[in-house]
């Protein structure tokens, strides 16, 4: 499993980079990352190459935070791939609450990552349906 960072912070100018100006200067590097917002603030998810660095550094900056765990699947890159990883966790009964996919990839083929609601079942479940499951190394 992935440890993923969410971030909470204001709705306005500059205020994602605040967050990445930190990282930036303590050398971690963030390989996948998201965002979701509401009028008066957002949530910044990211996977860093050092989680548990990245939040102790950005706590002290005063940022509000928590780390989730979530897993990623490698997906082939042709048509229907999403469809069926999505129909083998619907067909287990499993909720999915978002998906966002990596930035940095060198095969090109696509990394998605998921924060579903049993980690364990759907882990196993999508490996017994041929779905590699990727590492923070892929």
């Amino acid at each position: 499993m992935l440890k993923q960072l969410s971030i909470f912070v204001e709705n306005e100018i500059g205020s994602l980079r605040t967050v990445t100006s930190v990282l930036k200067k303590h050398n971690i590097n963030i390989r996948a990352i998201a965002t979701f917002d509401s009028p008066e603030f957002g949530i910044l998810r990211i996977i860093v190459d050092k989680p548990e660095l990245a939040r102790d550094i950005l706590e002290e900056n005063g940022f509000v935070l928590k780390i989730t765990n979530v897993i990623a699947v490698n997906l082939e890159d042709r048509p229907g791939e999403l469809d069926k990883v999505l129909a083998v966790i619907e067909n287990a009964g499993l909720n999915l609450n978002y998906i966002y996919s990596f930035v940095i990839r060198e095969d090109n083929s696509p990394l998605l990552v998921m924060h579903i609601d049993d980690l364990e079942i759907a882990k196993q479940i999508l490996s017994e349906h041929g779905v590699k499951i990727g590492t923070l190394e892929d």
